[in-house]
């Protein structure tokens, strides 16, 4: 199933969802006229577009509001702050080309503080799908839930197939003990294959997809720090306010410290290009993960 037909199927049952749209059609494009009733795009205004959602949020729909992920989260940042957190109200923000997805684009269009301002805000979850099995399997709990969610759109190919999904709760691979690999969104596959590559060189690995990065499941990362050597946190956003930043977190509330290598980006954009050229100049191809981890546990 795509996407499109997920929100068609969505839609055509539940007559209180409202798919909206700032000008940013793809993930929609041709069911548009099936929902015409139930669509309403904005044009290039993502702060108009959360106002409304809020305003129609109260009246007993449910939006669910696309743009892409740098404009929707920034521009819009107050509106979700003020309209949606502190009223609680369950809009659906679905930010499309986050992180390293935006490949080609520049510094402007780069969501890499998006999951940290977002998690930031109260009242406010933040869901970072793996893939299109990963988000499909979400996105109904997710948009029926009562709370606002941002949503990281990925609609990138499955490496695995995933389990079932339960907001606040991590899927694990492996229960290895040399390391724990904490990642989320469309790194998966390349610490999945890391995976692969560190376990065919003896080494004991788990893999978490943490998938809801807020909640996050403090229980299974606390287990993995406890049962293992070396943490490694895999995120294509800045280093700060991220994965690595709710692990400290996590750790001081419990008391807990551990050795963690953050695979991150630390205080600069990443260099546009095609996405394959942007994983390797950035050092985050599963090759390069592995063999950091490598060194870090030699050294």
């Amino acid at each position: 199933m795509t996407y499109e037909e997920f929100l068609l199927d969505l839609v055509t049952k539940d007559n209180r969802f409202i798919v909206m749209t700032s000008e940013n059609r793809a993930a929609m494009r041709n069911i548009t006229s099936q929902i015409k009733d139930n669509f309403i795009d904005t044009g290039i205004t993502e702060q108009t577009q959360v106002g409304m959602a809020a305003g129609l949020a109260l009246r007993g729909r449910i939006p669910i509001v696309h743009a892409l992920a740098t404009f929707i989260t920034m521009r819009s940042f107050e509106f979700i702050r003020t309209d949606v957190g502190i009223a609680c109200l369950p809009v659906k923000i679905v930010g499309a080309v986050p992180g390293f997805l935006s490949d080609g684009n520049g510094p402007t269009h780069q969501a890499i503080e998006d999951v940290s301002i977002m998690r930031g805000i109260p009242n406010v979850n933040v869901f970072a799908p793996a893939d299109n099995d990963d988000m499909l399997k979400g996105l109904p709990e997710v948009f029926s839930s009562p709370s606002p969610f941002y949503v990281r759109f990925n609609n990138c190919k499955p490496v695995v197939e995933h389990s079932e999904f339960k907001i606040g709760r991590a899927e694990t691979f492996g229960n290895g003990t040399d390391i724990a690999i904490l990642v989320y969104g469309f790194l998966f596959a390349e610490a999945y294959k890391a995976k692969e590559i560190l376990e065919a060189k003896g080494k004991s690995v788990r893999l978490i997809n943490l998938r809801t990065v807020k909640p996050a499941d403090e229980e299974t990362i606390l287990k993995a720090v406890e049962e293992c050597r070396l943490i490694a946190t895999v995120e294509d956003h800045f280093l700060t306010g991220g994965l690595y930043t709710i692990l400290a977190e996590i750790l001081l509330r419990n008391k807990k410290t551990a050795d963690v290598i953050p695979f991150a980006l630390k205080d600069k954009w990443f260099k546009p290009g095609l996405l394959n050229y942007v994983l390797e100049y950035e050092g985050f191809t599963a090759e390069q993960i592995s063999n950091a981890i490598i060194e870090k546990l030699n050294s």
